[in-house]
Formats: structure tokens, C-alpha cells, sequence
């Protein structure tokens, strides 16, 4: 199966635990790997037989904007969800970062990988 990905996504969102976290926009980073078949896109060069990146990371950010929760853990996991279901993917992997949420760490996060590879 070919994979379709985006690296490096940067939003700004409302998450956290903390009531201070509730009222402020943090980073977040995605990287997201898609299981898709390219061969229909490629052989036609039509933008329509295959997953748009930037349609799909305008999705990513629309959704942690308009779903704020406390944890990363809910936010992957209900992202996962809704992107399976509305593009029809049939296996994806999220990594999800964190920057600078704890002291002398790059970022935290957590990696989930949802569906089945064919």
C-alpha cells in the first residue's frame, strides 16, 4: 500500500489540563501518514482520485479548533476517527507533538496508528 503524508503541520490550538491552558493558543505538530492508493491519481494526474494535503491539514486544524479537550491522548484519538471516516482512509498514523511542555524536552506527545494495512 502507498502512503500519503504530511510532516511538520503547526497550529495553534486550545489544550490542556490546567485552567491557565484553557484560556491560551499552544503550538502543536503533527505528522500524519495516510494508507492510500496513489496509482488512480497518478495515472489520470487528477487531484480528485487522490488525498489533498492541504484540504486535509485545513481539516486538522478546523477540528482541534472546533474540539478543544484537555488531553493530547482524546484529541489524536477523536482525530483519527473523524479523518478515517470523512476521507475514507483505511489506515493512518498520528504523531502528535507538544513543544516545550516540559522543561529540557524538544516536545511530548503521543503516536497512534488506527485502521488496517492492506
Amino acid at each position: 500500500m502507498d502512503k500519503v503524508f504530511i510532516n511538520g503541520l503547526t497550529i495553534q490550538t486550545t489544550i490542556g489540563f490546567f485552567e491557565w491552558e484553557k484560556q491560551i493558543k499552544q503550538t502543536l505538530v503533527f505528522d500524519v501518514e495516510f494508507a492510500w492508493d496513489i496509482k488512480p491519481a497518478a495515472l489520470a494526474d487528477d487531484l480528485a482520485k487522490t488525498l489533498d494535503y492541504a484540504e486535509i491539514s485545513q481539516e486538522i486544524e478546523q477540528f482541534a479548533n472546533n474540539n478543544p479537550v484537555d488531553l493530547l491522548e482524546t484529541l489524536v484519538e477523536r482525530l483519527a476517527t473523524h479523518l478515517m471516516a470523512k476521507y475514507s482512509i483505511p489506515w493512518l498514523a498520528i504523531k502528535l507533538h507538544k513543544p516545550n511542555a516540559v522543561h529540557n524536552a524538544q516536545s511530548v506527545g503521543v503516536y497512534i496508528e488506527r485502521g488496517q494495512l492492506s
